[in-house]
């Protein structure tokens, strides 16, 4: 099994960084949680120009995929930029029509969102009781309990919420569409959420190293008693052990996006989310009181990395889907 990415994966990876590190995605996340879209729909329509969002549509609806891994490479580099939007619920909304089967839902809805013209935000049993920016979703999926799956009406008030530009929304379940109901959607929002929780994963790991280096760069310029701050044992020591736990979370990243079996995708989700929470701690204690004020552009990344760790599951709800998932190996004799 290939844990490293591909010269080809790689270099999609690193087109993807520059179309990030030339647009202002900072000033677009602060617009975007202000209710302004304009900016983010701008570098939302490059970053799909790219293929990332075709990447989770099969091929056979014109779309590039299945491909989680290059997916997870994409948005990787998302959560590197602090790029905002319901980027995570658009791709797995193109893996639920995908494994759907249905055609016409499929050719509805799916070159809109392959393309980037349109965006889509999805609610799923167990994954959370809220629609991420259902007020920019041109279209708002939700998978009852019962396994029927509708397009809701748009929401009217956003709830508050830990990262200005993740705005937050309950559903509105009354009055909606219904698009198709039965197993397949059952199984079908079983692949997608399974998306969901690695290409979150994924984000969480760029968010991570975001902050990593921001604050890497921070400890070498700030001083005390006339010496960087980096130069200290105590400095050098946080700062390897956050490194430390985002290296450890990226071959199970690979592991999950390569297999895309469920006990090892909610263990990438779960050192993923675990390492870019610990590398907000490290980020805000190192800058100090700089660090608790929304000015710098450090807030743009702070502000993302709990609720990232917490969406499409909890740690201890990841932490039991790998304990169910490997449970028929317990008994065996070593």
């Amino acid at each position: 099994m290939r844990f490293l990415p591909t010269d080809e994966q790689r270099d999609f990876a690193r087109s993807l960084r520059a179309l990030f590190g030339a647009a202002p995605v900072p000033a677009a996340a602060r617009a975007w949680g202000a209710g302004e879209q304009g900016p983010g729909r701008a570098v939302w329509a490059r970053v799909a120009a790219t293929g990332l969002f075709a990447l989770a549509a099969d091929e056979a609806y014109d779309g590039l995929g299945p491909r989680a891994v290059e997916s997870a490479l994409g948005f990787v580099e998302w959560g590197r930029s602090g790029m905002p939007g319901p980027a995570v619920e658009t791709a797995a909304v193109a893996v639920l029509l995908s494994r759907l089967g249905d055609e016409a839902l499929a050719k509805r809805f799916l070159p809109g969102l392959s393309a980037g013209e349109a965006l889509a935000t999805l609610t799923l049993p167990g994954g959370g009781p809220y629609a991420v920016d259902a007020d920019a979703a041109a279209y708002r999926f939700h998978v009852s309990e019962a396994g029927e799956l509708s397009l809701t009406p748009a929401p009217t008030e956003a709830l508050p919420s830990t990262d200005p530009a993740r705005r937050l929304f309950r559903p509105v379940l009354s009055g909606g569409e219904p698009l198709a109901a039965g197993p397949r959607v059952v199984d079908a929002a079983r692949a997608a959420s399974d998306w969901a929780r690695l290409l979150t994963a994924a984000q969480c790991l760029g968010v991570g190293e975001a902050l990593l280096s921001r604050t890497v760069e921070y400890a070498k310029q700030r001083t005390q008693f006339g010496t960087p701050i980096g130069a200290f044992q105590a400095v050098k020591h946080r700062l390897a052990d956050t490194l430390l736990a985002l290296e450890f979370a990226r071959p199970l990243l690979w592991a999950g996006a390569l297999s895309l079996d469920r006990g090892e995708v909610a263990a990438a989700k779960l050192t993923a989310g675990e390492a870019a929470y610990a590398a907000a701690m490290t980020a805000l204690r190192l800058h100090g009181a700089i660090g608790y004020t929304q000015e710098p552009d450090l807030s743009v990344w702070l502000r993302k990395a709990r609720p990232l760790r917490d969406a499409w599951g909890t740690p201890s709800r990841c932490r039991a889907v790998v304990l169910e998932e490997r449970r028929p190996l317990r008994g065996r004799p070593r």
